[in-house]
């Protein structure tokens, strides 16, 4: 294989049977459990990394169980994790905390392209006759059980349109082959062409179980401020790199100025 071929062909790994296909990544039916809970200010402070900032007086974190039964090139999986709400230079957004799913080629193609905090598990989402129930297992222990009212009142279309597509920040690390960092970028993406079908609140109850591997509880659940129930159909965007960790503080102030003055 020339040198040539094997640019052309370097969008994935393994050379010769990468686990995702390229994009674009297109989900339909896309449904969501999402649980905002109050939780300890110290504790997001030791996870939040600079230069994002979080509300100290709120705390907030949200705690999400998506099912996703039709995408481009992943197929059919569910994921669970926790998004923590953010502000960048003063765009407010999400940092998504951890992430556990089960299939391997959004694991993959999630921790290379983005750089998503993902690890293998097992999630589910599903109605129990009036109940929607999002679970998360971590081997054979339950970590996560959440739980809302099924479709009790419709939630405002439009608010719940404009929060999915809010920026979405993640931290991206690819270790070189010394074990040290060859990448270490803040990543910011967008959701993108997004169809709201339904959104619904209700009561809600979370429980987060400790577990050494998959540390949700660490963010302890001190109160209930909400929950959703949303299915759409959307697009999940590329992203670009607002923040390089590994450049000196004198090139990131150089980057940001060249930026500010190609927008003016």
């Amino acid at each position: 294989m020339h040198e040539k071929q094997v640019l052309e062909r370097a969008f994935a790994m393994p050379l010769t049977s990468p686990a995702y296909p390229p994009g674009p990544y297109r989900f339909v039916n896309r449904e969501y459990l999402i649980i905002t809970y109050r939780t300890d200010p110290p504790r997001l402070r030791a996870v939040v990394p600079e230069p994002l900032e979080f509300d100290q007086r709120e705390a907030l974190v949200k705690y999400e169980f998506i099912r996703m039964p039709d995408s481009n090139g992943f197929g059919d999986y569910t994921e669970s994790g926790q998004v923590i709400p953010v502000s960048f230079r003063g765009r407010k957004g999400g940092y998504t905390h951890c992430m556990f799913l089960n299939d391997e080629g959004p694991i993959a193609g999630g921790r290379e392209l983005w750089g998503f905090p993902k690890k293998l598990a097992q999630p589910t989402l599903r109605t129990e006759i009036d109940t929607l129930v999002g679970t998360l297992d971590y081997g054979p222990l339950r970590v996560a059980t959440g739980t809302m009212g099924y479709k009790h009142r419709e939630a405002d279309l439009a608010h719940v349109k404009a929060s999915l597509e809010a920026p979405n920040f993640l931290l991206k690390i690819i270790p070189h082959v010394d074990g040290g960092p060859r990448i270490c970028e803040l990543v910011e993406y967008h959701l993108e062409d997004v169809t709201i079908k339904g959104a619904w609140t209700g009561p809600a109850a979370l429980h987060l179980s400790p577990h050494a591997l998959a540390p949700v509880a660490e963010l302890p659940v001190l109160e209930i401020v909400s929950a959703i129930h949303i299915l759409a159909d959307l697009t999940l965007g590329l992203g670009k790199v607002v923040h390089d960790y590994l450049r000196r503080p004198s090139q990131q102030t150089m980057r940001r100025n060249n930026e500010m003055a190609l927008a003016t």
